[in-house]
């Protein structure tokens, strides 16, 4: 478990450094997330270590939302004074959300059903 710990967090060390030096416009997780994806692709699967580390950090997800919960609570006042700013941010990015993955899957199942017949 200790390795595959230690390998997700090489990759999102690499991917920090990558966004720093080279001054990237996204976050280094993100690019670390890629850069673990080749190396998996490269292997041709996910060893079985790191498929069990990966599950069990997956079963504490909900931990990680802890510090956001107490920073809304923190910061409860200055986001009252803001509600209908982040509530407009917050719907305007669901819709495009939305609207961007349906044309991209409407657009792979047209990709596929030529390709496959």
């Amino acid at each position: 478990m200790l390795e595959s710990l230690a390998l997700l967090l090489v990759c999102q060390l690499i991917g920090e450094l990558l966004v720093q030096f080279v001054v990237l416009p996204i976050p280094g997780p993100v690019l670390g997330m890629v850069l673990l994806f080749l190396i998996l692709a490269a292997r041709r699967g996910i060893p079985e270590r790191l498929r069990h580390t990966c599950l069990t950090l997956l079963s504490h997800l909900s931990l990680l939302f802890v510090p956001a919960g107490v920073g809304v609570v923190v910061y409860f006042d200055a986001i009252a004074q803001e509600w209908l700013v982040i509530l407009v941010a917050l719907v305007v990015s669901t819709v495009a959300t939305l609207a961007v993955t349906a044309f991209t899957m409407s657009r792979l199942a047209r990709w596929w059903a030529k390709r496959h017949g």
